[in-house]
Order: structure tokens, then C-alpha cells, then sequence
């Protein structure tokens, strides 16, 4: 078997050649950058260059620059790791400048992963690294692998890197997708699959992107199958109300410069064109491709005869009534937790800056306040690898709460799953571990929690020797902590080591941006026609209660006179009997609505007089709830 010397000797033999225009079996991907890198960089083969990671300042402004981007991808970024989970993938995500801004990577190989520059902070250009992956994908513009050998620096052949370029609306190469393996088989055809993965996330991170940046405008979506139109579209572009293009997917580009015979490098060409040039189809025509037709019947014709299927989702320009305006999607998860209240931006900011920091956070307040979606904002900004874990300490039996928590081996006691489990503790490992209502945590447990924290390792039910795990810890209670302490009914030594820092989230009741919680929760319920709305005084009806069961009590509220209202507009009638103002009666229920009519001999009139409700409230409860034989009377 051949030494890793000699192997090395003659991967530079084979750079050399090719510059000299000798012939290889390499791609041609692989080739262009091999000679750019002995031309245009002056790069040696036989100079080993390990991986660089740019300094911790250099990297904090990289991801500045790219923090839209970030938000945007991150839910496609974590949907392709879980689909290689167990597969020791690691995901990159590089900015323009080939700078690894977002990365997902078992915490386990860090040190692995940092040496060979699959970490964070680490830079992929073709200058400073050779042939690699990001580096191609940045010069080329196009999905591609470079395995093994195929990369210029010795240093890095053990590797086999996927990337995918992201670009943004304006058609312009915006970021870099890369999916990679420290040690794979041979073939390069092996990572096939990896190219099919990564091709569709940065699609459909391209598409979330152009939907988030044209709210008010018509976009496109096509796909060359109807049945995939509206759940997963190849290609869209969106369109300004004079029907000029506005912007556009990868796909979208390419799909229109080939209908009009152009260059999809050349975005500026393909920009301001009207919708004509490149289909047969004009602005007024779009509305029979909404969703309200059958996707086999929404076909469209290219200029150059191809044929698609086509999804046109209208500009939302003129919401109904006068409801207050939803903010665009925020810069960073925290940043997107008030509309203007003092205390709760104070409380975000705060947390920003603890959210890297790996310290534990303590989330003391009242019940449905959002204790646990504030726990999830901070995972998100912390950027660990690792998955966020939640526990509800007073959801799990006592009995069960130690295995949930620890996990056991086959066997550890009876009725243990025979392969064992693995607890609730050692999947946050890399990530967070959200445990709310701590307070509600047996004494037992907390002296076992205590060492995890302690000695950063979890031994399982059954286990002579304990796991090394990295975690940071998220508390939560709307118990007083301190009180119990006191009481005896909490341990000190633990209260001290989960609250480094203590967070108080406000409750709703004492908040200065009720319209705006209002408004998100109302466009949770939209439809094609739009959100629903507040008349003035179903909106007084809201704002005059005192909210005792907080956020998780509103959201309630809403999606049920979301559901009740008729015409998209919710009426005090539509809301709780506890919300409803004074002389206002709630809509009846089909029971007593029967029992009340069958007294009235099916007087409509009589009915509501006697309910205490309009006549037109007794009609609408009657069409809702498909009553037969009292249309029309009284």
C-alpha cells in the first residue's frame, strides 16, 4: 500500500502536469481551479497550507454583514442537518468572502473540526485555501464537489466537500452552502446524494428569501409538475405593479434568461424587463394562477416554448380594516420580541449579550408570558450546533422524570425499553437544555442535576461511568426561587449555579405593545383573503382585559374569534364571555340555541330577545352551526 508520502508526492506531480496542459481524468471544475490556482494565485502544491480561521473581530463582522441572510437561512440550514443526522456531516455556511459565517457540527469532533476548517471563522477562498468547495462554488457560480484528491492543498485531501452557491433577489451571488466530511469512501459518486441536499436547501432559502423581501408584490412559482407547485416550487421570480421584474431565484434566473435568449450572469439585463419578454402572459392574466384554480390547469408558456406550471400569489397591499402593521422579520430571533414595549426591549438586549456567553440564565414570570419562546430566542442567537432541548419539570410524572432526564442502559431496571435510552440531558449536548418550572423539581433530582452542571458529564441509569457533555442552561419558574430556598423546598447551592443571570419577563398586562402581539397573532389565521380584523370594539373588549393566563390566554382568544368571526372581521360576540363588554352577550351554543328556538316555537326575534343577542347574532350562529329549518324566520 502505497505511504502517505508518496500519495502526496504524487497529487503535486498530477498539479504540476495539468499546469504543463497535460491531460487528466479530473472534472473540469476541478481542472479550471487547479490552473487558476498555479496562474492567477501563484499557489505552490508542494506548500502546505493548512485551514485559517480569521480572528474572532474579523469574524464578528462577517456575520453582521451577513445576519439577514443567517436569520433567513437558519431553518433550512437545521432541517438538511437532521436529514444527514448520524451520517457525521458538517454544514457551512460562507459569505461572499468564502468566511464561514453559520456552522452545524457534532460538538463531539470540534477540535477534529476546527483543524481541518470545518468550524466556524474558517475561510474557504480559492486564494487562501486552493481548490476547495466554497472556493470553486465562488468562482463558478454553480453546485459542485470537490473530493478528496480533487482539492489543491494536500492538507485538505482527506476532505470531501459539497457547496452550493445562494444568491439573492437581485440575482447576485450572495452566499455559499457547503455540506462536508472529514473522511468519506472513495468514489466521488458517493456524494451525490449530498449535492441533491444541499441543491434544494439553498433553493428553498433562495425562495424564503425573495418571499421575505416582496411582501407587496405579485411573485411567480413555477414547477414542471403540478403536484409539487404549491408545496415545493423549482423556480420564482416577483413582479412590480407595472409587471417589470423585481426580483428572482437562481432558477428564476436562469428559467428567464433562457426563455429570452440572455445571460443569467448578467442579472442587470434580466431586472426592470417586463413579464411579456419572457412569457406569453400579461399582468391582468395572473390572477387565474392564484391558488383558487386547480394547479394542472395553471399552465404557462416560456418565450422559448417551455412549458410550466405557474403559482401566482397576489401583492398584499391593502389589508382589511385598520389593524396595527406586522414588523418585517427581525434581524435576530431576540430582536423580534416586542413592538415598542421599554421593558421588554431592555430585557432583549440584555439577553443578547448573554445568549453567547454559554452562562445560566434563570427566566423568572407568570404563566403563559413566554418564558419558553424567549428560551428558544436565546439558543438561536447563542449559535451553538447543538439541538435545543425543552423539559417541563412539573409535565413528567416523578416517577419517569430521572429516566427522561438521564437516560438508562438495556436492562437498567424493569420495564426499560430493551435498547435503552438516551435522556433528555445528553440530547441538549452541544445545544441547550431548557428546563421550565425548575421549581417543580424533586429534591432527589436536583442534587443530580447539580453535579451535571458541576463536572459537565451525566451518567445514565445504570452506567458505571459517566458521558462528557457541553451545554449551556436555560432555567425557567414562575415560582419565587428564592422563597423556596428559604423554605427548605429548593437547594441553595443549585439556585446559585442555575442563575448567573435572572431575566423577569413582564406580563402581557404591563405591556406597552398589545396592538402589536394583536396584529402577529391575527396574521397566524391568515387566508387568501387576508388576516383577520378587530372591529373597535371587539379591539376595546381586548384591550380592557387584565389578561390573567398572559400570551398563551391571547393567542387562545384570538384563534378561536378567528375561527368564529364571519367576513374575516371578529366582533365582541366572537370573543370569550369573560372579554365581552358589558350588554354585549357572547354567541349562543348549539344547545341552548336549539332548546331556545324549540321555546320560541322557532321565533327568531323571540329567540334573541331572549338570549339577550341581535337577531342578526341568532341567524349567523344558525348558518355556522348549519341549523336547518329557521332561515329566514322572525
Amino acid at each position: 500500500m502505497p505511504s502517505q508520502e508518496s500519495l502526496h508526492s504524487a497529487h503535486i506531480r498530477e498539479i504540476e502536469q495539468v499546469g504543463r496542459g497535460r491531460p487528466t481524468q479530473r472534472d473540469a471544475h476541478v481542472v479550471r481551479s487547479w490552473l487558476r490556482c498555479l496562474d492567477q494565485y501563484r499557489l505552490d502544491p508542494a506548500h502546505a497550507c493548512e485551514a485559517y480561521i480569521v480572528p474572532d473581530g474579523r469574524l464578528r463582522e462577517h456575520r453582521q454583514q451577513s445576519e439577514a441572510l443567517i436569520n433567513i437561512a437558519r431553518s433550512g440550514l437545521d432541517h438538511l442537518f437532521r436529514q444527514v443526522a448520524g451520517q457525521n456531516y458538517v454544514l457551512l455556511l460562507a459569505d461572499r468572502q468564502g468566511v464561514t459565517v453559520e456552522f452545524l457540527g457534532d460538538a463531539l469532533q470540534r477540535d477534529k473540526l476546527r483543524k481541518a476548517g470545518l468550524y466556524l471563522g474558517s475561510e474557504w477562498s480559492e486564494p487562501r485555501a486552493g481548490t476547495c468547495a466554497v472556493g470553486a462554488c465562488l468562482e463558478t457560480g454553480e453546485a459542485l464537489t470537490i473530493h478528496q484528491t480533487d482539492h489543491f492543498d494536500n492538507t485538505h485531501t482527506p476532505l470531501s466537500c459539497t457547496a452550493a452557491p445562494i444568491y439573492n433577489a437581485d440575482g447576485e451571488l450572495a452566499a455559499v452552502l457547503d455540506i462536508s466530511l472529514l473522511s468519506s469512501p472513495s468514489l466521488k459518486t458517493s456524494q451525490n446524494l449530498a449535492l441533491h441536499l444541499v441543491n434544494s436547501t439553498t433553493r428553498r432559502i433562495e425562495l424564503a428569501n425573495l418571499m421575505a423581501r416582496t411582501r407587496n408584490e405579485w411573485v411567480l412559482r413555477f414547477a414542471r409538475s403540478p403536484e409539487f407547485l404549491d408545496v415545493d416550487p423549482e423556480a420564482a421570480i416577483s413582479l412590480d405593479g407595472s409587471g417589470r421584474i423585481l426580483g428572482m431565484t437562481h432558477s428564476g434566473a436562469k428559467l428567464l434568461a433562457r426563455a429570452a435568449g440572455l445571460d443569467w450572469r448578467r442579472p442587470a439585463s434580466l431586472i426592470g424587463q417586463s413579464v411579456t419578454r419572457f412569457f406569453d402572459v400579461q399582468l391582468d392574466d395572473l390572477p387565474q394562477y392564484t391558488r383558487g384554480h386547480a394547479p394542472q390547469d395553471r399552465l404557462i408558456v416560456a418565450r422559448d416554448g417551455n412549458a410550466l406550471f405557474a403559482h401566482a400569489i397576489e401583492p398584499n397591499r391593502h389589508p382589511r380594516g385598520a389593524t396595527v402593521a406586522v414588523r418585517g422579520a427581525p434581524a435576530s430571533a431576540l430582536r423580534g420580541l416586542d413592538g415598542g414595549d421599554a421593558r421588554m426591549a431592555a430585557l432583549q438586549a440584555r439577553a443578547a449579550k448573554l445568549a453567547r456567553q454559554g452562562l445560566p440564565i434563570l427566566l423568572q414570570g407568570e404563566t403563559g408570558v413566554g418564558k419558553e419562546y424567549l428560551a428558544r430566542a436565546i439558543h438561536d442567537d447563542s449559535r451553538r450546533p447543538g439541538r435545543f432541548v425543552a423539559v417541563n419539570c412539573a409535565a413528567i410524572p416523578e416517577s419517569l422524570i430521572e429516566s427522561e432526564l438521564f437516560g438508562y442502559l438495556p436492562g437498567a431496571y424493569t420495564g426499560a425499553a430493551p435498547k435503552g435510552r438516551k435522556g433528555l440531558i445528553e440530547e441538549s449536548d452541544g445545544g441547550t437544555l431548557f428546563l421550565d418550572e425548575i421549581g417543580d423539581m424533586p429534591l432527589a433530582l436536583q442534587s443530580r442535576l447539580l453535579r451535571v452542571l458541576a463536572e459537565s458529564e451525566v451518567t445514565p441509569i445504570g452506567a458505571n461511568a459517566p458521558r462528557a457533555l457541553r451545554l449551556t442552561l436555560v432555567s425557567a419558574s414562575h415560582r419565587d426561587l428564592g422563597a423556596l430556598v428559604r423554605e427548605g423546598r429548593f437547594r441553595e447551592d443549585l439556585y446559585y449555579r442555575i442563575n448567573a443571570a435572572t431575566l423577569t419577563v413582564p406580563p402581557l398586562r404591563e405591556r406597552q405593545d398589545l396592538d402589536w402581539l394583536i396584529a402577529r397573532m391575527l396574521a397566524r389565521h391568515q387566508d387568501e383573503s387576508g388576516a383577520p380584523v378587530l372591529s373597535p370594539a371587539a379591539m376595546s373588549a381586548l384591550k380592557a382585559h387584565a389578561w390573567p393566563g398572559n400570551i398563551r390566554e391571547l393567542a387562545n382568544v384570538v384563534a378561536v374569534a378567528a375561527a368564529l368571526c364571519e367576513r374575516g372581521v371578529i366582533e365582541p360576540q366572537d370573543l370569550p364571555e369573560a372579554l365581552a363588554p358589558a350588554g354585549v352577550a357572547a354567541s349562543p351554543g348549539e344547545a341552548t340555541l336549539r332548546a331556545t328556538l324549540a321555546g320560541c316555537n322557532g321565533n327568531v326575534s323571540e329567540a334573541a330577545r331572549r338570549l339577550g343577542v341581535d337577531r342578526s347574532t341568532v341567524h349567523r350562529q344558525i348558518r355556522r352551526l348549519g341549523m336547518k329549518g329557521y332561515k329566514g324566520r322572525g
